[in-house]
């Protein structure tokens, strides 16, 4: 694997499958003119798109990872996200299990929808209803686009500074925000187990964009490790120097793999937009398995 900063791997993107922009074959097209070697489609809760970014894949010289990210519960961290790669998306259980934990995430966002309304905010539907009709996870951010895009509430998210979807978002779909409501499943053990039985590797994705506190976020990593963690997302979009080197000595540390991505979804997302757009440090990552 190449040592070049930017990296030539990027191992987590997202598609229409959850919360990205783009359709699969669009995300590796991407991926292919930002120069990305090694790619990783990781949808949250969902392998739907995995095929037809294999395929698109192969036409551009792209060598994909297929993968997933599992939105995961870890006591008052409501949504800490486990990414799985080298997963077989063909594997059954694995498909039942994110299809059940889809299902509870639906629910969520349902109860969500119902506090949002109870607030005063008209919630539009029909996009909602249309990602139900394609089976479509419905999470967080696609319930804030329901909000910011009606016209009823245009002029109440002016005057609240809350005409964006970010903002909305952690304005009231937070932890300890009026709108949110917690999840219960799966745990960070269960969505290892589940990667581990469809013969894939786990690996904890952007620990610092969840767990603010260094020694919280360290203490975790040991913890998880224990219920056979394979990995850290150390070098992130949003990860400084000093965080990424404090995840990269604890994973050398510990026997871990060292990964890292752009977290791509759109080229319009406010934060996540382009791909290779994060570093490595001088570090070098170790991707074991998955660099193939």
């Amino acid at each position: 694997m190449s040592v070049a900063d930017p990296p030539t791997f990027d191992l987590q993107s997202h598609s229409l499958h959850s919360d990205g922009a783009l359709e699969p074959r669009e995300v590796v097209a991407a991926a292919a003119r930002a120069g990305v070697e090694l790619l990783a489609l990781s949808d949250h809760d969902s392998v739907d798109g995995v095929q037809a970014a294999a395929e698109a894949a192969a036409g551009l010289g792209v060598r994909l990872v297929p993968a997933v990210e599992v939105s995961s519960v870890d006591g008052s961290h409501q949504d800490l996200h486990v990414l799985g790669y080298l997963i077989d998306p063909d594997d059954a259980v694995l498909r039942e299990r994110l299809h059940a934990w889809r299902m509870d995430r639906e629910h969520r966002a349902e109860a969500m929808a119902e506090a949002l309304r109870e607030l005063g905010y008209e919630v539009d539907e029909s996009e909602l209803d249309r990602r139900r009709a394609r089976g479509q996870s419905i999470g967080r951010p696609h319930l804030a686009d329901a909000v910011v895009n009606h016209p009823a509430n245009a002029e109440r998210l002016r005057s609240e500074g809350l005409d964006e979807r970010s903002a909305f978002l952690v304005a009231y779909l937070i932890d300890g925000q009026p709108a949110f409501r917690p999840r219960t499943k799966p745990t960070v053990a269960e969505s290892i187990e589940a990667i581990h039985d469809a013969g894939g590797v786990a690996v904890w994705a952007h620990p610092f964009w969840d767990v603010k506190d260094p020694a919280a976020a360290l203490e975790a990593i040991d913890r998880f490790r224990v219920w056979g963690l394979d990995g850290v997302e150390c070098f992130y979009a949003t990860h400084t120097r000093e965080q990424a080197e404090l995840l990269a000595d604890r994973c050398s540390a510990l026997g871990l793999l060292s990964t890292g991505s752009s977290d791509f979804h759109g080229p319009a997302h406010r934060l996540f937009s382009s791909f290779r757009a994060f570093s490595t440090h001088g570090r070098t990552a170790d991707l074991g398995p998955i660099a193939g």
